[in-house]
């Protein structure tokens, strides 16, 4: 079974161009789920039954974990023996019948406009890192990136004239994200008073967003940054660098964007995952009732 998880690694990587997080995710819980089938004397695919995957997603929720960790884990598990079957080393499948936990779907917290200006207009933009954060924010509430995204964005990919980002996302799909004249002007900011600054040691290696060591700045070091901002700003509601991404689909469906172009822009093969974003403002719906309904 180890041997088999080897080679679904590198099918993950190189036929699935999954990042290293996602690969190490897949990893994790499907060493734990084979080290499971060990303890009970299970070493062949075709040997796994039903209830024993059943059992470990079972003794998983007793430990404490979360029911959308536990449907990771079944999900990590059946496309494990998808593969399997794929590649003729496996001919059943012991988690065709499995359901998964029910996972409630929790609405997505959300900026309001003047929300996020508060947040830009706190900036220091004296400072070096400030034209920095100032450029990053601007640039994620333009265009909807994840944080990944943002902080692995090559300054190739910067296309100025034509207000585009060329962004490899999940998998490695790319996709083409438009990004607005204020965010590229920051940007621009950014490059000629604040880059040169902080990649002095030549450190940067061609990303367009670096820390004050010179290299591409981390997911906390990020993190921290929107969190000094929110709290000196006086907001009160949870927010996080995701939240910005957020904040830029809501803000495009309220003004009327199509959901299959916010799909687009937000790199959502599915677009389920976009239509959570078309719930998110009850207050925005019944504005709109009023305004356009004849009985209202």
């Amino acid at each position: 079974m180890n041997a088999y998880l080897e080679q679904y690694l590198i099918y993950l990587r190189y036929e699935k161009n999954l990042s290293e997080n996602s690969i190490d995710a897949y990893k994790r819980d499907l060493e734990r789920y084979i080290a499971y089938l060990s303890a009970r004397r299970t070493d062949r695919p075709d040997a796994v039954k039903e209830n024993q995957v059943s059992r470990l997603l079972q003794v998983l929720s007793e430990l404490g974990l979360t029911p959308s960790s536990i449907a990771r884990n079944l999900s990590s598990i059946r496309s494990f023996h998808r593969f399997l079957i794929a590649e003729d080393l496996a001919v059943t499948d012991p988690t065709e019948h499995i359901q998964g936990p029910k996972l409630r779907r929790h609405l997505p917290s959300v900026l309001s406009f003047q929300e996020i200006e508060s947040i830009l207009n706190i900036i220091d933009i004296k400072k070096t890192t400030g034209i920095r954060d100032r450029a990053m924010i601007e640039l994620l509430y333009a265009s909807g990136l994840r944080i990944s995204e943002l902080l692995e964005l090559p300054l190739r990919e910067i296309y100025f004239d034509d207000g585009f980002l060329r962004i490899f996302g999940k998998g490695s799909k790319e996709r083409l994200v438009p990004t607005s004249p204020r965010a590229l002007a920051w940007v621009r900011e950014y490059l000629d008073r604040g880059r040169p600054y902080l990649d002095k040691y030549q450190r940067g290696k061609g990303y367009a967003f670096l820390s004050v060591r010179g290299t591409a700045m981390s997911r906390m070091g990020f993190w921290k940054i929107i969190s000094q901002y929110v709290q000196q700003s006086g907001i009160r509601k949870e927010v996080h660098p995701h939240t910005f991404r957020h904040s830029f689909a809501t803000h495009l469906l309220e003004g009327g964007a199509d959901l299959r172009a916010v799909q687009e822009m937000l790199g959502h093969a599915d677009i389920s995952t976009t239509q959570i974003y078309t719930h998110l403002d009850r207050s925005y719906l019944k504005q709109v009732y009023e305004q356009f309904h004849p009985r209202a």
